[in-house]
């Protein structure tokens, strides 16, 4: 058996000899790891049709490789302007996950028959439809009917409610405010109410099995467990609260890479969501339902040898949004055994390594580092080569280098 040293050299070596002809820094994705991990996330929906997370890929060819595998369908959006280029892109399903307060870009939709037909919004309040009402009026031509998701709360809430476990999203929390606010939908005139979604980041973006940290993480799974339990009673009877008013729903959208069994085997869910799990970013190692394969990494190039046990590369300094912590920096990942220096971390311009490996690297030498979340990673380089075996087969441009900064 090929021990994890001997597998990650070699790996390296493959791809450096990809990667030989070009100058980093550069983004690859690893079509076999991309291709094995959207495999095991279609097993893990346990026949559940799988939406992509754009913003947890913001590639457009690779939008379309996994939509082009059975049991992926539509796409989730995060702003209303990616959701009309998609649309007229020929994305034909398009769920815009946000609510939106982008006036001209309703003013497309409601203008746009393709793009109407294809893109459906997600509203949690009255004065969301208000806002779209406001932008029919004054949009000249505006008749196009606006497809509506609603999205509910799924925050676990302990204490009586004091304690809050849970991203701040929805404000709708109880099915008898959902069905009130599928009745102010199904009784405007321009709307239809096509669909209903819950994310539960505490437990798809939560990793149960966090190393050296065994309370922890017995304590996440015992959240997760009451988490799960409470929402998929409440979830129930919110679709049932809402199928009473709009009884042709066309789908219950809920879940995410780290809660896919789980929210799969819900009767009320249709289907599922995800991105993450295809580059399989350094936030999504520790969970013990499943082992992604790390598909997306950046390399960077040595340009200096400060001392014994370190060198320095150019650039780095990619953090991840969310809280503030070392588990938001970009790691180095090959050669294995690097690390980041604590007092100067993931620098701007510069970031020096530490460790026997450094030793070993030469200027010019390339070190491979893994993102802290997806999509984010596309922000930073415009193209990415995509690698199999150890060739680059073809060079790909995110949305960043279609001249796509949607946030």
């Amino acid at each position: 058996m090929v021990d994890h040293a001997t597998r990650a050299a070699g790996t390296r070596t493959r791809y450096d000899r990809a990667t030989a002809h070009l100058d980093a820094p550069l983004a690859i994705v690893d079509l076999a790891a991309f291709d094995a991990n959207a495999a095991d996330l279609v097993r893990r929906a346990r026949g559940k049709s799988i939406r992509v997370a754009s913003k947890s890929v913001r590639c457009r060819a690779l939008l379309e490789r996994v939509l082009a595998h059975d049991g992926f369908a539509g796409v989730m959006a995060f702003t209303l302007a990616e959701s009309l280029w998609l649309a007229r892109s020929g994305v034909e399903d398009v769920l815009l996950a946000y609510p939106t307060a982008d006036r001209s870009g309703l003013a497309e939709l409601l203008t746009d028959p393709k793009a109407a037909r294809a893109v459906t919004v997600t509203v949690d309040d009255v004065a969301q439809l208000d806002l779209i009402d406001a932008v029919r009026r004054d949009a000249a031509g505006g008749t196009e009917e606006v497809r509506v998701c609603l999205e509910l709360d799924t925050s676990l809430r302990l204490l009586g409610g004091r304690v809050r476990v849970g991203a701040r999203r929805s404000p709708v929390r109880e099915p008898a405010a959902l069905a009130e606010l599928a009745r102010a939908v199904a009784r405007r005139p321009g709307f239809r109410l096509v669909g209903l979604m819950a994310y539960e980041g505490h437990v798809a973006g939560v990793g149960d099995a966090v190393p050296g940290r065994p309370l922890r993480s017995g304590a996440i799974r015992l959240m997760q467990a009451a988490a799960v339990r409470e929402l998929a009673a409440r979830r129930a009877a919110s679709v049932r609260a809402v199928r009473a008013v709009v009884p042709d729903l066309e789908f219950v959208n809920g879940g995410g890479t780290g809660s896919l069994e789980r929210t799969a085997a819900e009767a009320a869910v249709t289907e599922v969501a995800a991105g993450s799990g295809l580059f399989v970013p350094r936030l999504f190692d520790h969970y013990r339902a499943f082992r992604g394969r790390p598909a997306a990494l950046f390399a960077l190039p040595v340009v200096r040898r400060p001392g014994v046990g370190v060198v320095t590369v150019l650039g780095g300094g990619y953090p991840a949004s969310g809280p503030a912590g070392a588990d938001r920096l970009p790691v180095p990942y090959l050669p294995a055994g690097l690390r980041l220096d604590r007092q100067e971390g993931a620098g701007e311009v510069q970031t020096p390594l530490l460790g026997a490996p450094a030793d070993d690297l030469l200027i010019g030498d390339k070190v491979w580092f893994r993102h802290a979340k997806a999509g984010e990673l596309c922000e930073r380089f415009d193209v990415l080569r995509l690698v199999e075996g150890d060739r680059v087969v073809e060079t790909v441009p995110t949305y960043r280098g279609e001249g796509r900064t949607f946030l």
